[in-house]
């Protein structure tokens, strides 16, 4: 996939990018196509030492990075969007390829990662300090001042968008970045580091260890060079990575599961709900933390919204995302065996829609990593399948009385990262949206996340602190207050 300067020829080996070079090496492992089982390429499997090369390179590049000024920053990062949109084409195909995903929803993730090095390419020349009155004779006012060398380690569902938050943020107030791609999807984070430097940040600004996570995650969650951590993926290893960053005593930004529910009163326009509901489980294949895996409606309407959604779910197309179908595979063989395995446990008579492996897949989809679209009726709060993530195109079904009970039942998880609640009564959505343990409400509408300008992240085991918006430069800068004797 690149050239590195020290080799001869292109390879295909994904290797990683520290200090402007890439560093192939002999331990690789293999990165596999999830449609078809096949090959795509090998990937470095980075040790610590290439780790302790990265943190390096990130430091030294912000003794220099530290000093711009808010102008500079604002003008390379608008730059390295432009960049992104003209590369476009190649991006998302990569991003299509590694996770199975359509194109039209890798093409959106391209965009998305362009709109976060504009957005705080925008504003990050508004973002300040405070003057505080305290008395004639003092003069009182903050700082905010970057951490040095952030560590990013993020999960295989948005490649490209979550690790381009991360460094349009550390970037833009000031920081330098290693960031750590999932071991699945290590190419377009690569190339992304590419663009970066291509739009002239300093060598080092931002660089790319790939390879296992056991391997390579680990030892830069454990660097000492590494002054703020940010970590997006499961809850089992968010605490691991919280645990690695509470005994150097650095902050954590942590994104981690969510078991979102999407609550439908009877007032709500069902047709206008139904797609929003569907996409909400559905969009890429269901691999996404704040996918709208439970869906709580009233019991006079459930078997109009589980009939209407499964006539809408017949319509998707399934196949290889670089087909840009409808619905593509999972990202792997290993998390098709863990939604099997959900799947598995439920009465059959439970599965109102979909269950088990999509109708004509043959030649060289046969390996591939797919589930059909599965609608699950009849979910009681103490089945898995309710209060845990399935990660697939699978969307559990419950039924409610009254808005206590929809309220009880949509706090009933130990996640809190988006819920909808649909109704046309304003009062009982204000209510709703108050009492509702979530980062997100949304309101006759489902995110899945939302947009770049709005903040991001959970309650409970969904983790703390915010992504997206201005509020995610306040995650990565550290206050420093000065008091002068006039």
């Amino acid at each position: 996939m690149v050239f590195n300067g020290l080799m001869t020829a292109p390879t295909l080996q994904t290797t990683s990018f520290i200090g402007g070079r890439h560093l192939p090496t002999l331990k690789t492992y293999p990165n596999i196509d999830p449609a078809t089982g096949d090959l795509i390429g090998d990937v470095s499997r980075a040790s610590a030492d290439e780790v302790d090369r990265a943190v390096a390179a990130a430091a030294k590049a912000q003794r220099e990075w530290r000093r711009s000024s808010p102008e500079q920053r604002s003008t390379l990062l608008v730059a390295a969007g432009t960049r992104i949109r003209a590369n476009r084409e190649e991006l998302a195909r990569l991003e299509s390829e590694d996770t199975g995903k359509p194109l039209t929803q890798a093409y959106a993730d391209v965009d998305v990662c362009a709109r976060y090095f504009e957005y705080y390419g925008h504003t990050i020349e508004a973002y300040y300090g405070a003057q505080i009155p305290m008395a004639d004779d003092m003069h009182v006012y903050t700082r905010r001042e970057p951490y040095g060398v952030t560590g990013h380690i993020v999960a295989w569902n948005y490649p490209l968008q979550l690790i381009g938050r991360a460094a349009a943020t550390s970037l833009a107030t000031g920081n330098c970045a290693v960031a750590k791609p999932a071991d699945e999807t290590p190419r377009t984070t690569v190339r992304l580091a590419e663009i970066i430097q291509e739009a002239g940040f300093p060598r080092g600004a931002f660089n790319v260890v790939v390879g296992l996570g056991a391997e390579a995650g680990d030892a830069l969650a454990k660097h000492p060079g590494v002054a703020h951590l940010g970590f997006v993926g499961s809850t089992a290893t968010g605490s691991l990575i919280a645990h690695a960053a509470a005994d150097r005593v650095i902050p954590t930004v942590l994104e981690l599961g969510g078991k979102s529910a999407n609550v439908v009163f009877p007032d709500a326009d069902i047709d206008g709900a139904v797609p929003s509901l569907v996409r909400s489980f559905i969009q890429n294949a269901g691999q996404t933390c704040s996918a709208g895996a439970r869906l709580l409606v009233h019991a006079s309407v459930h078997d109009e919204v589980v009939e209407k959604m499964g006539r809408a779910v017949a319509e998707i197309t399934v196949g290889r995302g670089t087909d840009d179908p409808g619905l593509g595979p999972l990202v792997s063989s290993r998390q098709l065996d863990r939604v099997q395995g959900f799947l598995n446990e439920l009465d059959p008579a439970q599965v109102a829609v979909g269950g088990g492996r999509p109708a004509g897949l043959g030649g060289v989809l046969e390996n591939g990593a797919f589930v059909s679209p599965t609608i699950v009726t009849g979910v009681d709060p103490a089945q898995r399948i309710f209060h845990e993530e399935v990660f697939g195109p699978v969307v559990a079904v419950s039924t409610f009385e009254d808005d206590e009970e929809a309220l009880a039942l949509a706090n009933g998880t130990e996640y809190g990262l988006v819920s909808a609640v649909w109704t046309r009564d304003l009062s009982r959505a204000h209510r709703l949206a108050h009492e509702i343990e979530a980062g997100q409400v949304f309101v006759n509408t489902y995110g899945a996340g939302g947009g770049v300008e709005l903040p991001f992240g959970g309650y409970k085991k969904s983790g703390y602190g915010r992504e997206k918006s201005i509020e995610a430069f306040d995650e990565y800068t550290q206050t420093k207050t000065v008091v002068i004797k006039l």
